[in-house]
């Protein structure tokens, strides 16, 4: 016991600082990884451009179950044209 207590009068102010330090870049690794993580999120979420390719597919997809009209025939022909713009 006498070994201890010399030990940490002689090196307390050290040992408190390492462990100091060893807790405060735990707490800064972990909150980088959050931050990756939720940026990563965000990244993976729809787009503008994402919603309107979307919405022409079933607008096309809608045009082909119901009756074929002269209108819907240019507009089924004009939805493959807009997709490719918009995917680029």
């Amino acid at each position: 016991m006498k070994k201890i207590n010399t030990f940490l009068n002689t090196h307390g102010n050290i040992v408190i600082t390492l462990l100091l330090l060893l807790l405060l870049l735990k707490s800064c690794g972990n909150d980088s990884k959050r931050i990756i993580d939720l940026s990563n999120k965000v990244d993976s979420l729809a787009t503008k451009k994402d919603l309107q390719i979307e919405g022409l597919k079933s607008e096309m997809r809608m045009i082909q179950s119901t009756d074929r009209k002269i209108l819907d025939v240019n507009r089924q022909a004009e939805i493959p044209k807009e997709i490719e713009r918009l995917s680029k």
